[in-house]
């Protein structure tokens, strides 16, 4: 028995007054918790874009960018940064909207909407950032190999393809699992939160 149920059977010998500030009581808990989730994805994305600037202040970054330029991608690397901290100052931007929204929201069903919201723009920043990676590391390792290719053999060319899709494949996987271990877990508990106000909802009614 979860702890909505045994709040729903309270109430049922409690007297209206009782139970009215015991339902305000648990929303204001599940508010505070799903607040403090979205905190936390907030704090994660900030420091997923300011760990790798401290990063760089131990690398060569001019010998870090001849590497791109050596291989006719500085423009391509240019733009991908560019493109990359957009899109990162603007998932940090909608992750701090919702945690405002949801630290004020006053009512079940606005929370449990924002909840829905919440989880949506992870998974699209999730997704988004899955996709500039495996765009970035194939690009990256077809130029990369391409010149030690030409004077290959179909059968080398082949064995390069089916290599370079298998290490495709697990650093995605790898990717994935990284993002799992960063975000799956507070959506999950997000998730739940959302679950047990439907209940909560469903008993007021």
């Amino acid at each position: 028995m979860d702890v909505l149920d045994k709040y729903k059977k309270a109430w049922n010998n409690q007297p209206n007054d009782s139970e009215k500030v015991s339902k305000v009581d648990i929303y204001k808990m599940m508010k505070s918790k799903s607040s403090s989730i979205v905190k936390w994805i907030l704090i994660i994305s900030i420091l997923e874009f300011l760990i790798p600037h401290v990063v760089f202040l131990f690398v060569d970054y001019d010998e870090y960018n001849k590497i791109y330029s050596d291989l006719g991608l500085g423009e391509l690397a240019f733009y991908g940064f560019i493109i990359t901290y957009i899109i990162s100052a603007f998932f940090i931007y909608k992750f701090y909207c919702s945690y405002k929204n949801i630290s004020t929201t006053l009512d079940t069903k606005s929370l449990m909407d924002k909840i829905l919201k919440t989880r949506k723009t992870v998974k699209t920043y999730f997704i988004v950032n899955l996709s500039l990676f495996s765009i970035y590391t194939t690009i990256f390792s077809i130029v990369s190999l391409y010149d030690k290719l030409k004077p290959a053999s179909s059968y080398k060319v082949f064995i390069f393809i089916i290599s370079l899709i298998i290490v495709l494949s697990v650093s995605i996987l790898l990717f994935w699992l990284f993002y799992q271990l960063l975000y799956g877990f507070l959506l999950r508990k997000l998730y739940g939160n959302y679950k047990d106000l439907a209940k909560l909802d469903e008993i007021s009614q």
